[in-house]
């Protein structure tokens, strides 16, 4: 079968087309024949080896035990493994391939079955790949950030893949969103519900005077003295990805300094245990049509790395999928 692989860690420059064999599932996995992927950050930074740890999980001087990279993937179910209950052969699914073994950017793949949920019938396999991590991730950040119905939450990096999908989620539990982003994605953001879109090009979050319950800050680097005079006392702090500075922060600072004032701050980990139905969530809204996916650009699988690059570049406005239908190679 056709896969994009890298066998040095490196810039998009690494990734080749080759032909590779068609992965097995082992116990509690199914084989998925690949219709669709996405880009996430952490496809370049595996790819990259950066941070520096990655090379610890993955191989310290070239990519072992992940050779081809693509978190997302929604296809069709061709092989279960033993103990597999939830998924037959035939069946539409979506949701993430395990970091142990080779990724969706390849004609086969597989992923273990809690990490996956059926896509609808009226859900397309790009839209089910592009909700997958970016779509449970915001559904948790905005969950562990305590929002509800009346909440005021001030989302920043709204005009990503997270953050596209946290604004919805956000206005669906009947928060008022507040939402930063760059010039241009200010209309996309509004027209997906926010009350109040910043161009962070000409308004510093900093330079805010009202007080939220609530903040989900999405990559990017804002001082946390900045987010916790933000916040009200019991406000919730909740980063997202982010750079190792803030990374850093979050983790050794922010938590206790928080506290001081009667806030809370946490960096997302994402919950496994939740993310089958988190899925199973999305995949009904969507249906619904209560919630939107936002595609900027769609590659064939021979043209990851160009996708890789235009990802690294920044300022997407939603997903770059990778599309297998489109193989032309």
């Amino acid at each position: 079968m056709k896969a994009i692989v890298y066998r040095e860690y490196g810039g998009p420059e690494v990734l080749q087309l080759a032909e590779v064999n068609e992965p097995r599932p082992g116990r509690g996995q199914v084989a998925i024949r690949v219709e669709a992927s996405t880009i996430n950050a952490a496809d370049y930074r595996l790819m990259r080896a950066n941070p520096f740890l990655v090379r610890l999980m993955n191989g310290l001087l070239r990519p072992k035990r992940r050779r081809v990279l693509g978190q997302d993937v929604a296809g069709v179910v061709v092989a279960v493994g033993e103990d597999v209950t939830r998924f037959r052969t035939g069946d539409r699914v979506f949701g993430e391939t395990p970091m142990t073994a080779d990724g969706a950017f390849a004609e086969t793949c597989v992923a273990d079955e809690r990490s996956l949920a059926k896509l609808p019938d009226e859900v397309d396999f790009e839209d089910g790949a592009a909700m997958a991590l970016a779509g449970t991730t915001a559904l948790q950040g905005v969950r562990l950030a305590g929002v509800t119905a009346g909440t005021r939450v001030l989302i920043t990096g709204s005009g990503g893949g997270v953050g596209l999908f946290a604004v919805q989620v956000a206005r669906r539990l009947g928060a008022n969103v507040t939402a930063t982003c760059g010039p241009g994605s200010v209309e996309l953001v509004r027209s997906l519900g926010a009350h109040r879109v910043l161009d962070y090009s000409r308004t510093d979050v900093s330079t805010l005077t009202e007080k939220f319950d609530a903040i989900v800050a999405i990559n990017g680097y804002q001082a946390l003295s900045t987010f916790r005079r933000l916040l009200e006392p019991g406000g919730r702090y909740v980063m997202i990805g982010g750079s190792n500075r803030q990374l850093f922060e979050a983790l050794l600072l922010a938590r206790p300094w928080f506290a001081l004032f009667g806030q809370r701050a946490a960096a997302l980990s994402l919950d496994s245990s939740r993310q089958a139905l988190d899925l199973e969530q999305l995949a009904q809204w969507r249906r619904e049509g209560a919630l939107r996916v936002v595609v900027e650009q769609r590659f064939p699988l021979e043209r990851v790395a160009e996708a890789m690059a235009r990802a690294e570049a920044g300022h997407v406005k939603g997903k770059l999928v990778v599309s297998l239908s489109r193989l032309t190679a």
